[in-house]
């Protein structure tokens, strides 16, 4: 019915059959004329509304601007135009020109009429569009157009040739005018379509498409990532580095999804706390009961006083946390949930609806297209089968299977591209929240987790929802890919296909055990990391005292331990992986076999054709995938990540109203009934009023909550009662100096404008002018993270500095003054901080243990176990015989004679100091010897990692970035590890097992050969048992060699994993001293974090791969060949292409990923650093700023993480046709021998053939990761051969029981730090008898350290040598020299562990001993009181112990070694005065018999030596007793008189008395 229509409208036959049947087909002119112009032309008039808007919508661009192109296109559009009404005009001259044929009365068929009229039409609509696209805002081309001319010139391809055939056939051209029409409108399409595919970059992009060429790439490139072209070669030809680095595209960008995340988590949290609420409501009153109880158990009213500092009471917290882990599970549950949840999911979904709705289409319309190629693969193999069909088919299938092929590359990398741009924006998103929420984050949910910890949330958590978006499609997609499967298998094998599929349904159970087994042992994995970990972590960073106390071994042990326990569990791993691989590799040859056996044995009619078996075949290798996907997708989600993200970022923030800022008020600070607590309960109140521009000192003792009341003027803490009023800003200085890891002017500006004279000023009075001429880069000195390149004091002076920068109302000084030497203390107080300073309007608050400076204050606050005891001026509190005059009296005896006379003297008029020694030059003499030695340690530092000519020496942030390609010695060394018996052996299975792959398909492609030779007779039994047979061994082959190779490897690379660790962890404890301090610690860490992880885990799997991938892909090719050996002629030109596309790609992929991880880390460090100093950046408001400052850091990420996205894509979508090729080439040359090939082998060829695709992506990838991984090999080796300090034990040991005396003599000892560089001592000679007591002094960097370490040979004699007793130290062993001295270290280090095992780590003493120490060091009732006593864990650095308790645990360690020879290198800097007292005793009293060498900061603590030895510049100026120094009125003298001490301070030294007592 239709067709006699459509016949009338065209004047011909619209469809006969014979068209079809011979040789030379064609389409009839009426198709052509009808259902080929209306497809174009019907797709353009869909989609010309959307163009069609923009003309009727207002817009800011600028039309004046007509590019040339736009032009062409118009024109050309515009001729076309004219060519339509060319062709209607002819057939209106036809039918009623004068010229037209009176007699005839047939005029033209309406065809004629309608066609150039539509056309004309459509010209119209086209122009319209092309305007409409101009004016649509930073558009360069349009998608839809350049699909109409596609599809235009493709319809009219048929036609082209119709009319050239019809021409040539009758040698004339029958209708002129028609055929000239249609061949120049042909041509101006063609044209139309070529400039359709050039982007027309509007002036105002011009600048973007420079920083960014995806924003001025046209449609055809954006779908084969065309653009990414000049990346690639750039990265070819040399390293790429950040500067290379593309914009992002807007929404791309931090900033932009962070906004869109955060709108929607609002909603949705606000939802999820309602939720939350009701649950807690019914859950009510029973809970109510309980949690009083417990809170009564606990009987833990965290006050701030009890004199205990807070870091017990989060210890007792952690006590409290391991009883509650042994509670019922059930309460686990119970507490797990006790937080707003599940709403983190629908908040992402809700954010990135849009690209989860876009990639979801592609992967539909991809699924679909994936079971095209079987059904053209039937067809094509019944047509080889069928030798008088026509060729043309044959070519056709080769064709559309091409088509098809390409069309699926596409769609999955367009795919692909949206999900892995997906998982990139969450984690963006998720990293933003948290470091957001971190901000704001309070006390409490900040000490649920630890730094690392919170860093991990925004590290590993958020790369997990990264991970687990790219495959979210998956899940729905999986099930559709196995239904489509089995109806297209029903088809073709019917019910037998159910045996098959049942195999492969009782694999996912098996899968899944194997899943979830894995998984546990991986967690357990993750705990021996963790442990290991961390014991190495603080190896690292107590290196120093490992070495002096000579523990290394103790320490390897520990750590070789927990490595040995890692590796047991990493080989069950491998084992465990190894079966599910069995499993995997031997599912398909399983599942055919049980298939094609039940399929052959229930009926003897059903013979196996080519066609069946290989259609199968490739259905077959389609349902592998979703199955093994399945059980792992399910596996991988991210319930734990979730739990921990949701957990944080609903955690409660910071009491918003803790502080006001009321301006009624007049004082500058409030504190009205306060009561504050870290944890919710409180009891101390506190009521406080500072007037403004006071100076007010807070005093009290250890633990008495002094930085507790900062944090409460910061409103750190719980508000429980009362209020605080702040007049005005806030300016802080912690107690521990927070330094940025940024330049020293920007730690000081810190977000202020930069004026100089300001500025100047600041440096001044902060005594860090004579730092800067130190530094190598100035006030633009790169400073390493924690500040590691400054000392102690230069960190708390920087820190000042900020705050006298910031010009705010209210300064919190919390004890600024203790990390510098008392002289620079004193030059701070006058010129800063005190009466006179540069702050002297302002209100400052200052927390101090200096007594000196408390005259000088306005007020005194002092503390008693949380509750103010006292305010006062000095004299009143004196007076009033109080806590105050308690305080002073422990703190300063040593000044009650001369308190008047000494202590005023301490900040006197200008002209009363020497005039030769002024008091700027004291300070800034000290400093540039400080910073000297400093320095030259830090030389080498720079040397290493840094060209020379760079000025500002950014040392600690690059971590060097490693550009060469990979040595080929780098995978011998990692081969060497495997062994070479183990690989060979491997690899020589593998081959086997391929070689079985290969012969199961030839014996396939034989059987079905059978349907032939046994056409019209029965099908023998013994020949279907036989077929049956063997196809089934050699499936069963394959999974037993693969099974053995991957046992073999696993054991191969577990032994390398061993040995290349133990050699690594051998060796660092083995380095000197000066490596540790001139190689940040992060990049140690790194070492045994991030490359042992990648040597144990990621290398052996994707050399794994890499040698089954290639052989796969030989494998593949071999078969092709073999079925058509015409094919050898094409493998040379796709082998080179590929090879360049993979050299391309590797090179820029591979710096792609290292740019990633260099500038992944500083998002990371600067998030640890934003958490560690929050207080800081709190105080002084500047949260914004820090927000930003993430945002930045994240979108530098993100630069290089979008193009490497992009870049496996481009990569992928260039192997993906190479492969389609691979399937055009084998199908097109099964067609032209398609007279000499067996169908069976065709069948063969062609589905081979389409597996290969998926084979070349991967292999190249492996290459890839291979030569990515195999770097970590490299690095790893590197710190295996850094040379090493002196032996531990020689074979000269000294006996036992020496130092018997404890004698020591110098000889003209020299010393530098390294070769190359200056002495620091300059041949130093004494002699220091038995038992004497030595104070060792001078100004900082004068070499008194230097000498200690000189003494453990920490760094060893340039010329001269040390004796003791006798024996030159140089001559023995490192650990028979340390192990018989004893020091008692600067900063306290502990270890994580028992409380036993800092004390002793080699258990050599019996417990009464240890007690007996702890008794004598005054922490014997400390310890008796913890629940485990000597069991106690210490946490991490003894976070859990108070700086005195540390400082007393490292003097037990020192009554426990019982050497002769103890030194003190500044044991009492870190502590206030009590701790110090309570040392001091028990060093005279215990070591009494010892030779005592002390370096001191504070002249008090040595008064009472025998001799003084004064240091200045390396050499020994003075060294008598006290007593005559000060009456040579030299060095020392004028040292004493710095610190106010006179000779009436001098006590008769205990030997004298000793003497005089025996004499009576």
């Amino acid at each position: 019915m239709c067709a006699a229509a459509l016949e009338d409208y065209c004047g011909s036959i619209f469809w006969n059959a014979s068209y079809l049947e011979r040789e030379d087909p064609d389409l009839p002119v009426c198709v052509e004329q009808t259902v080929l112009v209306w497809i174009p032309l019907g797709f353009l008039w869909l989609c010309a509304p959307r163009h069609l808007m923009t003309l009727f919508q207002k817009t800011k661009v600028n039309r004046k601007h007509l590019s040339k192109l736009y032009v062409c296109k118009q024109l050309v559009v515009s001729l076309l135009f004219l060519t339509a009404i060319a062709g209607l005009g002819v057939t209106l001259g036809e039918d009623f020109g004068p010229n037209r044929d009176s007699s005839s009365t047939v005029k033209n068929a309406g065809v004629f009429y309608a066609n150039p009229v539509l056309y004309a039409v459509t010209w119209i609509l086209v122009l319209l569009c092309q305007a409409g696209v101009r004016r649509r805002k930073e558009t360069v081309d349009s998608a839809t157009l350049f699909c109409f001319w596609f599809l235009l010139v493709l319809c009219d391809i048929f036609p082209f040739q119709t009319l050239l055939r019809e021409a040539l056939r009758e040698g004339k051209v029958s209708d002129v005018p028609r055929f000239c029409l249609f061949y120049i409108s042909f041509g101006l399409e063609f044209i139309a379509f070529i400039l359709s595919a050039v982007a027309d970059i509007p002036p105002e992009l011009k600048e973007r498409v420079k920083k960014n060429p995806e924003a001025g790439a046209p449609f055809w490139s954006r779908i084969t990532f065309h653009w990414l072209n000049s990346m690639t070669v750039k990265g070819y030809k040399k390293p790429l580095v950040q500067e290379d680095m593309w914009e992002l595209n807007r929404e791309d960008s931090t900033p932009y999804i962070h906004q869109h995340f955060q709108h929607f988590m609002k909603s949705e949290l606000s939802k999820a706390r309602i939720r939350f609420q009701h649950k807690l409501k019914k859950k009510g009153v029973e809970g109510r009961d309980k949690a009083q109880d417990e809170a009564i158990q606990n009987g833990l009213s965290n006050g701030l006083g009890k004199g205990v500092s807070h870091d017990v009471l989060i210890m007792e917290e952690k006590g409290k946390k391991e009883d509650e882990k042994k509670k019922k599970k059930k309460d686990k549950k119970e507490e797990e949930e006790n937080y707003p949840n599940s709403w983190l999911i629908s908040t992402i979904y809700k954010t990135f609806k849009g690209l989860l709705i876009e990639s979801a289409f592609f992967k539909l319309i991809q699924d679909l297209l994936t079971f095209v190629s079987p059904q053209l693969l039937k067809l094509m193999i019944s047509f080889t089968e069928d030798k008088s069909d026509y060729a043309w088919r044959g070519y056709l299938y080769a064709v559309l299977l091409l088509v098809t092929a390409l069309l699926q590359t596409v769609v999955l990398q367009q795919y692909f591209q949206r999900c892995f741009v997906l998982g990139m924006k969450v984690r963006t998103a998720l990293m933003a929240a948290v470091y957001k929420k971190a901000l704001v984050v309070s006390n409490d949910t900040r000490k649920e987790a630890t730094v690392g910890e919170t860093v991990n949330l925004m590290s590993a958590d958020a790369q997990r929802f990264n991970d687990v978006t790219n495959f979210i499609h998956l899940l729905w997609s999986c099930p559709l890919q196995i239904i489509i499967s089995i109806v297209f298998l029903w088809l073709e094998l019917g019910p037998s296909v159910l045996a098959g599929l049942g195999v492969m349904i009782l694999m996912v159970p098996v899968n899944g055990f194997l899943a979830t087994k894995a998984r546990n042992i991986q967690v357990m994995n993750m705990k021996y990391k963790d442990q290991r970990l961390k014991i190495m972590n603080e190896i690292l960073n107590g290196i120093k005292i490992l070495k002096l106390y000579a523990w290394e071994p103790s320490f390897q042990t520990q750590v070789e331990d927990i490595r040995g326990e890692e590796l047991k569990v990493m080989r069950k791993f491998a084992y465990l992986s190894s079966v599910s691989t069995f499993i995997f590799s031997c599912a398909p040859a399983l599942v055919s076999l049980v298939t094609f056996g039940v399929y052959v044995g229930v009926s003897p009619d059903n013979v196996l054709t080519a066609e069946k078996a290989f259609t199968s075949i490739s259905l077959f290798n389609i349902l592998r995938f979703p199955l093994a996907m399945l059980p792992m997708l399910i596996a991988a989600m991210t319930a734990v990540s979730r739990k921990r993200i949701e957990k944080f970022l609903s955690g409660e923030d910071l009491q918003s109203d803790a502080v006001r800022h009321d301006p009624s008020f007049s004082s500058a600070v409030t504190i009205s009934d306060g009561s504050f607590a870290w944890e919710k309960e409180a009891e101390p109140l506190v009521s406080l009023d500072i007037k403004p521009g006071r100076l007010v000192a807070v005093v009290g003792a250890v633990g008495s909550g002094k930085s507790s009341l900062m944090s409460a003027l910061l409103g750190e803490m719980h508000n429980t009662k009362g209020f605080v009023n702040i007049l005005g800003s806030l300016a802080f200085v912690p107690q521990q100096a927070w330094i940025q890891n940024a330049t020293l002017k920007d730690n000081i500006l810190f977000g202020s404008p930069d004026e100089e004279t300001r500025f100047q000023k600041v440096i001044d009075s902060c005594a860090l002018t004579p730092d800067l001429e130190l530094l190598p880069g100035g006030v633009q000195t790169e400073i390493g993270e924690k500040g590691i390149n400054l000392s102690g004091g230069q960190k708390q002076r920087v820190s000042l500095a900020r705050a006298a920068y910031s010009e705010a109302d209210i300064y919190l000084l919390d004890d600024p003054l203790s990390a510098v030497d008392s002289h620079v203390g004193k030059h701070l107080f006058e010129k800063v901080i005190g009466p006179n300073g540069i702050l002297k309007d302002k209100t400052r608050i200052l927390v101090t243990h200096g007594v000196s400076f408390l005259p000088y204050v306005d007020e005194i606050v002092v503390l008693v176990d949380g509750q103010i005891s006292e305010i006062g001026s000095y004299d009143s509190l004196r007076a009033s015989r109080g806590a105050f005059s308690e305080f002073l009296d422990t703190y300063a005896k040593e000044q009650n004679h001369g308190q008047e006379t000494t202590e005023f003297e301490l900040i006197p008029d200008r002209e009363d100091i020497q005039p030769d020694h002024p008091l700027e030059d004291t300070v800034s003499v000290t400093l540039k010897r400080e910073n000297s030695i400093r320095r030259s340690q830090r030389k080498s530092r720079f040397e290493r990692v840094l060209p020379v000519q760079d000025t500002t020496e950014k040392h600690c942030a690059s971590s060097s970035i490693s550009l060469l390609t990979v040595k080929f010695s780098v995978y011998l060394q990692y081969l060497r590890a495997l062994g070479w018996g183990y690989t060979s052996v491997a690899f020589l299975v593998y081959f086997i097992q391929n070689a079985a792959f290969v012969g199961q398909n030839l014996w396939l492609s034989d059987w079905t050969n059978d349907a032939d030779d046994y056409k019209n007779i029965t099908y023998p039994n013994w020949k279907r048992d036989q077929r049956v047979g063997v196809f089934g061994a050699l499936g069963v082959a394959q999974g037993v060699f693969v099974f053995l190779g991957t046992l073999i490897l696993a054991n191969a690379s577990i032994s390398a994993s061993r040995v290349l660790h133990s050699r690594l962890l051998r060796n660092m404890l083995r380095v000197p001293m000066v490596f540790f301090d001139t190689t940040p610690i992060g990049r140690v860490v790194n070492r045994f974090a991030k490359d042992i992880f990648t040597i144990d885990e990621t290398i052996p799997q994707t050399f794994r791969s890499w040698i089954m991938c290639l052989l796969g892909v030989l494998g593949t090719l071999v078969g092709i060949c073999l079925a058509t050996p015409i094919f050898a002629i094409v493998l040379i030109p796709l082998g080179l292409i590929y090879y360049f596309v993979q050299r391309f790609y590797i090179a820029t992929s591979r710096q792609l990923r290292r740019l990633d991880s260099v500038s992944r880390s500083p998002i990371y460090s600067h998030f640890g650093e934003t958490v560690s100093g929050l207080s800081v950046i709190r105080a002084y408001g500047h949260q914004e700023r820090f927000l930003k400052h993430n945002e930045i850091t994240i979108d530098e990420n993100l630069k290089s993480v979008y193009p490497w996205i992009v870049s496996n894509r481009w990569l992928a979508i260039r192997l993906e046709t190479i492969g389609n090729m691979v399937v055009f080439f084998s199908a097109l040359f099964a067609v032209i021998s398609r007279d000499t090939l067996e169908s069976g082998l065709v069948g063969m060829s062609i589905s081979y053939a389409l597996n290969i695709t998926q084979t070349l992506n991967w292999l190249v990838r492996m290459n890839s990761e291979l030569e990515n991984n195999i770097v970590a090999v490299e690095r790893v080796s590197e710190y295996s051969e850094i040379e090493n300090e002196a032996k531990w034990i020689t074979d000269s040991r000294p006996p036992d029981t020496w130092p018997e005396e404890g004698r020591l003599q110098f000889e003209d000892y020299k010393v530098r730090y390294r070769p190359g560089l200056d002495l620091v001592l300059h041949g130093i000679t004494c002699d220091i008898n038995s038992t004497e007591k030595i104070g060792i002094v001078g100004r900082t960097g004068a070499g008194k350290s230097s000498l200690t370490n000189c003494l453990f040979r920490i760094i060893e004699a340039a010329e001269g040598r040390i004796l003791i007793d006798g024996i030159d130290i140089a001559e023995i062993g490192l650990h028979d020299l340390r192990n018989h001295l004893t020091i008692i270290p600067q900063d306290p280090v502990l270890f994580s562990g028992t409380l036993r095992m800092n004390l002793d780590p080699f258990e050599r003493v019996s417990d009464e001993e240890i007690w007996k120490v702890l008794e004598l060091s005054h922490l014997k009732d400390y310890v008796a009181g913890l629940q485990e006593g000597l069991q106690h864990e210490v946490a991490e650095g003894g976070e859990n112990l108070s700086v005195g308790q540390r400082q007393l645990l490292c003097l037990a360690r020192a009554l426990l070694r019982k050497s002769r020879i103890l030194i003190l290198d500044e044991a009492t800097a870190a502590v206030d005065l009590e701790t110090d007292d309570l040392i001091q005793k028990t060093i005279r009293k215990e070591f009494s018999h010892c030779t005592v060498l002390t370096i001191a900061h504070r002249l008090h603590s040595i008064m009472d030596s025998s001799r003084v030895m004064v240091l200045d510049a390396g050499k020994i100026v003075e060294f008598d007793s006290p007593r005559n120094l000060l009456e040579k009125q030299g060095h020392f003298y004028a040292m004493a008189k710095d610190a106010g001490i006179t000779e009436q301070h001098i006590p008769i030294p205990a030997e004298t008395i000793v003497e005089q007592s025996s004499a009576l």
